[in-house]
């Protein structure tokens, strides 16, 4: 997963593995009870408004890995905001790397 290529210094892979399974475990909740929202731009890409606590974790890999997983928080949260920005996630952007470094307010393309 692209979250865990870079390490921080003193951390071991099993380590950072670790953080980022458990920063997405929080990101699930803070879904589920709807402190946390998703944001589509209008290239499809999506981003996550309210996610404070990441642990360098980005949109991107998060809203892969929870996909992957067949989240149902993200599932529901997805179809909310599909019908609130009136545009579907678009896969091309997110495989992309499309993002967001302010929950939504600006798109940067993958770098």
């Amino acid at each position: 997963m692209p979250c865990d290529t870079r390490i921080p210094v003193g951390m071991t892979q099993e380590q950072r593995k670790t953080q980022i399974q458990q920063a997405l475990e929080r990101l699930e909740a803070a879904i589920s009870n709807g402190s946390v929202s998703v944001a589509i731009g209008t290239n499809g890409a999506v981003a996550f408004q309210g996610w404070n606590d990441r642990d360098n974790v980005t949109d991107v890999c998060a809203f892969r890995a929870l996909t992957v997983k067949s989240s149902f928080a993200l599932r529901r949260a997805v179809a909310t905001a599909e019908a609130r920005y009136g545009r579907k996630v678009n896969l091309a952007a997110v495989a992309a790397g499309t993002h967001s470094h302010d929950g939504g307010q600006t798109w940067a393309s993958g770098h």
